[in-house]
């Protein structure tokens, strides 16, 4: 079937090489005769249903006429939203992401399509057709970017979120460029994004940022809570409102913990273990202040130990069994301190199986595969630390080669520069097929480099 024929006159050739008539090809596609007629004479327009049960009919693949229906029923005729909302959803489904672009191009001619597109984003964002939603809030925010509107801020809320994956450079020039939009939100959006942004830059360990967007979610979130009623219903939190200033204490925790500052760091966690300020008793209000009880045992636990109390290994990692998909983040937490002390953990690491918590460090669950791809990089390198610190060279290469391909693979460059500078430190106590591995990923890194015109100083 020749692609730049019209759709009708695809199915009257169809029909003229089968040598079958109207009533037979009707029968064959599952279609009312009468409604065959009208659309193939041209005096009416397919529905998008009928379209894709005319194609299963023939035995093709949905999609086949979507082209032909573009250009019939969008370009050449009057836009109907009623008929443009269902072949929008088709496109997406059929995984014809190029004609959605087409589709919002020709629409967004008209201002007025502006909301109901967003809303179809909205849509497509919250069934997790991030491909389909990214498209239609990059063309919304096009359209009113002279606006300064809360839509134009909330398309940009979501492509952030979209765009965000397990290239670390990208993430952070991701959130570099977000945080002009991220005060034009209102309400719990502006403290939802403000979350986000810093739980991007936590994960990016850029330090200094976390405390600035942790410090305006706790100023913002603060403000809200004293006022009666501090949202419209349309934006009720879909947590307490006091989450937010504990987890900007939780924050700024971590932030000061990874400063080394041990102290001011177990001060903010003595701000989110009780939350006695707290007036709110419904079922939800107490789940939360559990969970935030919870982490701060933990953390308190964690903070210690990257202080350098080694008495709080075994109890720490015996406390965190119970929660699978959280020892790996344990374990590295008690290996680099062991690093930063020159503490011997060989009968840890003997007791820990770690390929299993590999493999569920792996898994997506509380944590997002940005987050868990860093944490996989930075595990092995201090895996790879404390092997060749010891003289243990066969498994501090092995590590060392692992962290440096995950640091590779997520384009970590800050991890690369220190897999470099450890493996330069012990270069003299590499074998042949370790040098051999260096070398071919550092000419690998060098080659992409090379290409992107973004040169790392090694």
């Amino acid at each position: 079937m020749q692609s730049n024929a019209t759709f009708r006159s695809m199915l009257n050739e169809y029909m003229k090489q089968k040598g079958i008539n109207l009533h037979q090809f009707a029968n064959k596609v599952g279609l009312n005769v009468g409604s065959l007629s009208y659309i193939l004479n041209g005096h009416r327009k397919v529905t998008i249903e009928q379209l894709d049960m005319i194609t299963e009919g023939l035995g093709e693949n949905k999609g086949l006429f979507y082209d032909q229906y573009f250009k019939e029923v969008l370009v050449e005729a009057t836009p109907n939203w009623r008929r443009i909302k269902p072949f929008l959803l088709a496109c997406e489904e059929a995984g014809r992401l190029d004609l959605i672009q087409k589709s919002v191009e020709l629409l967004l001619d008209n201002l007025m399509y502006s909301q109901v597109l967003f809303e179809m984003a909205e849509n497509f964002f919250r069934n997790g057709q991030k491909e389909a939603a990214r498209i239609i809030y990059e063309n919304v925010a096009l359209s009113e970017k002279n606006q300064h509107s809360e839509r134009l801020a909330l398309c940009q809320y979501r492509l952030f979120t979209c765009r965000l994956g397990i290239n670390q450079e990208k993430n952070y020039q991701t959130a570099i460029q977000y945080e002009m939009f991220v005060d034009r939100l209102d309400g719990f959006n502006h403290l939802e994004a403000l979350k986000d942004l810093a739980n991007t830059y936590r994960s990016l360990r850029h330090w200094d940022k976390v405390e600035e967007i942790a410090l305006k979610l706790k100023e913002k979130a603060e403000f809200y809570y004293q006022l009666k009623k501090p949202f419209d219903l349309e934006q009720e939190p879909v947590r307490p409102l006091f989450t937010y200033i504990a987890y900007s204490d939780l924050l700024l925790g971590s932030v000061y913990e990874a400063r080394g500052d041990y102290l001011r760091a177990l001060d903010f966690i003595d701000l989110y273990s009780s939350l006695n300020w707290v007036k709110e008793e419904d079922e939800s209000s107490l789940l939360w202040k559990n969970k935030f009880h919870v982490w701060a045992k933990v953390n308190k636990m964690a903070t210690r130990i990257a202080a350098g109390d080694s008495t709080l290994f075994t109890e720490y990692l015996s406390y965190m069994e119970s929660n699978a998909e959280e020892l790996l983040l344990a374990f590295l937490n008690v290996v680099s301190a062991a690093n930063r002390y020159s503490i011997n953990i060989d009968e840890i690491i003997r007791r820990m199986d770690i390929g299993q918590l590999v493999n569920i460090g792996s898994e997506e669950n509380t944590y997002t595969r940005q987050i868990t791809e860093e944490r996989l990089a930075r595990f092995y390198y201090e895996l790879s630390y404390y092997y060749l610190n010891i003289h243990e060279y066969k498994g501090g290469f092995e590590y060392l080669i692992r962290s440096l391909e995950k640091s590779v693979s997520i384009n970590l460059k800050s991890r690369i520069l220190n897999c470099v500078g450890l493996f330069e430190k012990f270069r003299d106590k590499s074998d042949v097929v370790t040098l051999s591995a260096y070398k071919n990923i550092i000419e690998g890194v060098y080659g992409n480099e090379n290409k992107t015109g973004d040169f790392l100083n090694f």
